[in-house]
């Protein structure tokens, strides 16, 4: 029944309805089919160039998710989710701008002389390393709340976590040194016996500023 009328809901209503889970139901089990066509909404997630950072680690198998439970200092969360899902960006997402553009190219949407300006300006922007730190972090994160938004549409809950060692979870699940660890997400469905009152949020006047501050 949720399920149901979780999918009806607008955007409105998924917005204000998704919170951060602390308490799953460790007998609950996401289907891989089910977390493969979120991450297929969520390719559609805005990235800078379209160059797409954003790269998943789902870990689901009990054995291994204990370890990751172990590198997010032991958190009951972690260990009760149907899945910990590690969120990167790749600090070499701009080498694959040939790739992503060269459709365009040859549809000719774009002119050969555009196409090599494009992927020069590109090489340029990320030569400089903190740079691609930034827009990794930036990039996956667009993506990581798209997801999530989608996971509570579907009737999944979620947690964004960056309660862990990031060391010791690059070891554990053997990532490469291209890719930056941006945050962790538990998932799964929460228990609802002890529901939490949302925490204060802040009235716009307080967040928001038209034109510029004052001097």
């Amino acid at each position: 029944m949720m399920d149901s009328i979780m999918k009806s809901s607008s955007v409105e209503e998924i917005v204000k309805m998704r919170r951060s889970a602390n308490n799953f139901d460790s007998n609950v089990k996401i289907p891989r089919r089910e977390i493969e066509e979120m991450f297929e909404l969520a390719k559609f997630a805005p990235s800078a160039f379209n160059l797409q950072h954003a790269h998943y680690v789902v870990v689901d198998e009990p054995e291994l998710k204990l370890k990751v439970k172990e590198a997010a200092y032991g958190q009951h969360k972690v260990g009760t989710a149907s899945a910990a899902i590690i969120v990167l960006g790749d600090l070499e997402a701009y080498t694959d701008a040939e790739r992503i553009y060269e459709g365009m190219l040859h549809l000719g949407m774009m002119d050969e002389l555009t196409y090599r300006q494009t992927i020069d300006s590109i090489y340029a922007a990320y030569q400089n390393l903190e740079f691609r730190k930034e827009e990794a972090i930036r990039n996956a994160s667009l993506s990581a709340m798209q997801f999530m938004l989608i996971a509570k549409s579907k009737g999944w809950d979620t947690c964004p976590m960056i309660g862990f060692n990031s060391e010791q979870v690059r070891a554990v699940l053997n990532i490469p040194d291209r890719y930056h660890i941006a945050m962790m997400i538990t998932i799964g469905k929460e228990k609802t016996n002890h529901p939490r009152p949302r925490g204060y949020r802040k009235p716009v006047g307080e967040f928001v500023h038209f034109s510029a501050f004052s001097s």
